[in-house]
């Protein structure tokens, strides 16, 4: 019957495991910036193909405490810190607009690497969302406006019919930045290196905010 399976049907996770390579992250071979660090990184994450190394995790947590986490993409990075494009009445919007501390993850699995930060986000500008929206291609800034982010629908159908009804409103001009889409900017207060390493004795370097400067320490693994 449904639901009913013998233990042997199912995989055994507790025995999934692979062992970490031989290279390591020692604190003279890192950057006393963690900016240059994670730029250093992003650099190889890109030499190796990986795909969408600009991928990350965005966690956040509701005002009644329920945490959430969802992949988003990367869209700039400068000395102030990480930005993304998002619906701002979306759950993580709305998350965000209650409680602006959040945390980043850049999950570079092949590399046996993960970048871990946590920091406070902040709305990007007006100029700044129109100057990206209007580079995004045509269908992604119609479905800006056809997608009402984290609401039910009643199916598939639905959304198939509020992009036509878009296209067909913008058919002969430009596609304005929806009210409800903007960005974000994650200034970091601490930023966490993570190396794989043989006998899950991994490298752990992390940096945190001291009086205006950058303090880097180890953690063990």
């Amino acid at each position: 019957m449904p639901g009913d399976h013998h233990a042997s049907d199912e995989p055994d996770l507790a025995v999934l495991r692979k062992e970490y390579g031989e290279v390591g992250l020692a604190e003279s071979a890192a950057d006393s910036d963690p900016l240059a660090m994670f730029r250093r990184w992003f650099s190889d994450a890109q030499a190796a193909h990986l795909h969408e190394p600009n991928a990350m995790v965005v966690a956040t947590v509701s005002p009644d405490g329920q945490p959430s986490a969802r992949i988003v993409l990367l869209k700039g990075l400068t000395e102030d810190g990480f930005a993304f494009y998002t619906n701002t009445a979306s759950r993580k919007g709305a998350d965000l607009a209650h409680e602006p501390r959040c945390a980043l993850l850049f999950p570079w699995h092949p590399l046996e690497r993960q970048v871990r930060i946590e920091g406070v986000a902040s709305r990007l500008g007006d100029a700044e969302v129109a100057s990206y929206f209007s580079a995004r291609p045509r269908n992604s800034r119609l479905g800006a406006h056809a997608s009402a982010q984290s609401q039910v629908v009643a199916g598939r159908a639905e959304l198939d019919a509020r992009f036509a009804e878009v296209a067909t409103r913008y058919a002969d001009g430009e596609v304005p930045v929806p009210p409800d889409w903007g960005g974000y900017r994650v200034r970091p207060e601490t930023f966490e290196f993570w190396q794989g390493r043989p006998g899950r004795m991994h490298d752990r370097l992390r940096y945190r905010r001291s009086d205006g400067d950058w303090v880097m320490e180890r953690l063990a693994p």
